[in-house]
């Protein structure tokens, strides 16, 4: 059988007046959508847009939650307890739901944004917690993480509670020796190249794993890959991966039909 992947993209990140992102675009190249729900970015006319706009190209809608956060971005850490964060989490995921059952959209996943994805990646214990609650309130959607070989332990652990993970690599971002994704502050840390980011996106996919920043090898269990659309360079990427997962014979496919 041919290796299966599922593409996603952060999207509905505008907020107001303020569009930073190429949603009408990128989302013809994608199979899944994380859609922000503003806390991080976003507000209901955008998470509206964005849902109708998935279901016209037929992407599979997920919620992107994220720290309160709006000034940063979501891409500080913030230092709020294990029960408020898990409130607040469901809080998010609640406000996508809504405007997904209005158009008869299934919630197919939940990743969650910048800092927050990138806290728990180090935290099990609390990741497993928050994927409990969120299956047990919301039927049991796909939950994303950053392919680490504690996320493989973590998705083998879920599966055996009935939940399900996913595991997520990004072809156009750097990573640390240690496997996690080298931070935004760091020269080099975001690609800009379409062609290496396609490169890099077969190679983590066909072998399984890509070289850290310093040419370590990381072994890597990759369920879907993700491109950002407020990325200028993300639209060609997209076009690219696409064409050269056909030419491997790839099948690409949203997640939920294979998680």
């Amino acid at each position: 059988m041919h290796a299966r992947v599922d593409i996603n993209c952060d999207m509905g990140e505008s907020f107001g007046v303020y569009t930073i992102d190429r949603d009408e675009e990128v989302i013809r190249h994608i199979t899944s959508a994380n859609i922000a729900c503003g806390f991080h970015a976003s507000d209901p006319m955008t998470m509206d847009r964005t849902v109708r706009l998935c279901r016209e190209h037929h992407v599979m809608a997920g919620a992107h939650p994220g720290y309160p956060d709006r000034i940063g971005f979501g891409r500080r850490f913030m230092d709020i307890s294990p029960e408020q964060l898990t409130h607040d989490v469901i809080y998010q995921v609640g406000a996508l739901k809504g405007f997904l059952s209005r158009y008869g959209m299934p919630l197919q996943h939940v990743k969650l944004h910048g800092a927050l994805y990138n806290d728990l990646v180090n935290k099990a214990d609390l990741a497993l917690q928050i994927v409990r609650t969120v299956g047990k309130t919301f039927d049991n959607p796909i939950f994303l993480t950053l392919a680490t070989t504690k996320a493989t332990s973590l998705k083998k652990k879920g599966k055996k509670e009935g939940l399900r993970i996913a595991l997520e690599a990004f072809p156009d971002r750097m990573y640390t020796d240690a496997g996690e994704l080298l931070s935004r502050e760091q020269a080099g840390a975001v690609l800009k190249d379409p062609d290496l980011i396609a490169q890099r996106a077969v190679k983590m996919i066909k072998e399984k794993g890509i070289e850290s920043i310093h040419g370590r090898w990381l072994d890597l269990d990759i369920d879907t890959l993700c491109i950002h659309g407020d990325n200028p360079e993300s639209i060609e990427a997209a076009k690219k991966i696409v064409a050269a997962c056909a030419k491997e014979k790839f099948q690409i496919r949203p997640l939920g039909e294979f998680i």
